[in-house]
């Protein structure tokens, strides 16, 4: 393993094991974003200026460099390519909208979620290791959460890839009243790209072989997948909900693209109380994979996620 300087604030971590993808990261400190490189070219960009609403991951990369997310879209342009938040209330202040952030309730007001610090951000043998502190502000000064993002992320064959994520909300600020809209929230979110949505003739599916929104909308599953065949090629994204979450659970989808996983019904779109120090997890897998669902063998990388092989975090709680 070793270090290259590539400039003012900016550096390489690298590792290159035999038979293997070469995994780095590439941090520009001007920019405010953390990339992941797979054979030297980006794979997944973590962007974390205070300039921002809210940190986010985007561009999400296709094995073949395809965008597989959006940055920013109209309508909904407070969709973030793939993101976290949602609708709560710190005891004692009014309630504070993270997912509507983009549009301040007045002037001179703004809530947001801010990067803290990184915990970690290194490369060991194979694996890219990002683990950070967010604090979610309400007027940008008052702590409301503090959330622990913790991401694993693999290289595997002929340019896939795949995320091991946990997030973690605590409530270390007094007690904390979770009011998601049972409409539109999910835990967290991905917004595809318009080339893979069903509307441009994608592909919807989840593990119980559900199709399009109609068929995937606020109902139970362990996974979904969206691809499209463009130029030629087809790949996609599938999103895992690890065994450690409450199960079943149903996700909110959309043909237009943006999905995920919410949680277990006694806590989806009602409202509940997190209590001064106690904490709230999700943890979810991203596999960026050539071919379609069935071609790229989801199910089956799904239960080798569930199952350990490609399990890159620590057991909850460690």
């Amino acid at each position: 393993m070793g270090l290259w300087r590539t400039g003012a604030g900016c550096f390489l971590v690298f590792v290159s094991l035999a038979h293997s993808s070469e995994i780095a990261l590439q941090r520009g400190d001007a920019k405010q974003e953390l990339t992941v490189l797979i054979d030297q070219k980006p794979a997944v960009i973590y962007c974390y200026s205070p300039d921002h609403f809210l940190p986010y991951f985007y561009p999400i990369l296709s094995p073949s460099g395809k965008e597989l997310t959006v940055k920013l879209t109209n309508p909904y342009p407070h969709h973030r390519s793939f993101w976290f938040a949602d609708r709560v209330q710190l005891d004692g202040q009014r309630v504070t909208d993270f997912y509507n952030a983009y549009y301040p309730p007045k002037k001179g007001t703004g809530d947001r979620i801010r990067h803290g610090r990184f915990i970690e951000a290194k490369v060991d043998p194979g694996v890219a290791i990002l683990k950070m502190e967010l604090l979610w502000e309400l007027d940008k000064e008052k702590p409301v959460l503090r959330e622990v993002r913790d991401v694993r992320v693999l290289p595997l064959e002929n340019g896939e890839y795949f995320m091991d994520v946990r997030f973690t909300v605590t409530a270390d600020y007094g007690d904390v009243k979770f009011l998601s809209d049972a409409a539109h929230y999910a835990w967290p979110y991905i917004r595809m790209h318009p080339q893979f949505s069903v509307d441009k003739g994608g592909t919807l599916m989840n593990s119980e072989g559900g199709a399009k929104q109609a068929g995937t909308h606020n109902q139970a599953a362990k996974w979904c997948d969206y691809t499209n065949t463009i130029e030629g090629k087809t790949e996609g994204l599938a999103f895992f909900s690890h065994a450690e979450n409450e199960h079943p659970h149903r996700w909110l989808t959309r043909d237009y693209g943006t999905f995920g996983p919410r949680r277990a019904d006694d806590k989806s779109g009602k409202p509940f109380t997190l209590k001064r120090g106690e904490s709230l997890r999700m943890r979810i897998g991203v596999l960026v994979h050539n071919g379609d669902a069935k071609e790229a063998k989801v199910a089956e990388r799904y239960e080798e996620y569930v199952k350990g092989k490609l399990s890159l975090l620590p057991p909850k709680g460690q």
